[in-house]
């Protein structure tokens, strides 16, 4: 079976890319490499994403972050405190390296979805790692709840074909609200607001 970019250590040979993108009027440069999700290119939910979403500030999520575009960008032209958080290393090295680059301070942290994070969040933002299965992607979900403010946000990406419909069930029992903010080839924005408590 082809190594997944949620492995924790990535043992294909590495293979750098580096590749632009422009994002509210700003060039930033990113690398990539083998192993991490969405090699050499901003994938169309992650750009559809950051577009989508409205003005943030407060402490800040960018769960699975990879390479480091969604933490980065919004680091750089929103009132943030970022952190990003991933499982795989050779990502985390390379978010490390791209928010240097870009000058850009957040604190990456590895972590197993938000089992090494504390505290909680006033956004969190993430395109989750569809491929894990709906078990693990429910699993974070119900963790994003726990760690956000009661005014916090949940905002995600996910595609009609990979059950969008059914993961807006899902999530409507976790938040009081469930919004689709942007809809384009498929992919669904999602806004998830007022967090519920564990168990409601």
């Amino acid at each position: 079976m082809e190594e997944q970019y949620f492995t924790a250590d990535p043992s294909c040979k590495s293979r750098p890319v580096s590749y632009d993108y422009e994002f509210r009027g700003r060039t930033f440069t990113f690398k990539t490499d083998a192993g991490v999700f969405s090699k050499g290119k901003t994938d169309f939910g992650t750009d559809l994403l950051l577009n989508s979403l409205p003005p943030l500030s407060g402490r800040t999520l960018d769960l699975g972050c990879g390479f480091g575009v969604m933490g980065i960008c919004l680091a750089a032209t929103e009132r943030v405190d970022m952190v990003m958080s991933d499982v795989n290393r050779r990502a985390l090295d390379l978010a490390r390296e791209n928010a240097e680059k870009n000058h850009v301070q957040a604190e990456i942290l590895e972590s197993d979805g938000l089992s090494a994070l504390s505290g909680s969040f006033c956004q969190i933002i993430t395109n989750p790692p569809i491929r894990t299965g709906k078990q693990v992607i429910y699993s974070l979900f119900a963790q994003c709840r726990d760690h956000l403010t009661p005014e916090g946000k949940l905002y995600l990406v996910i595609r009609k074909q990979q059950g969008a419909d059914s993961a807006k069930v899902y999530l409507a029992t976790l938040f009081e609200n469930v919004e689709t903010i942007a809809r384009k080839k498929g992919f669904y924005i999602f806004c998830c607001s007022g967090p519920l408590p564990a168990g409601a």
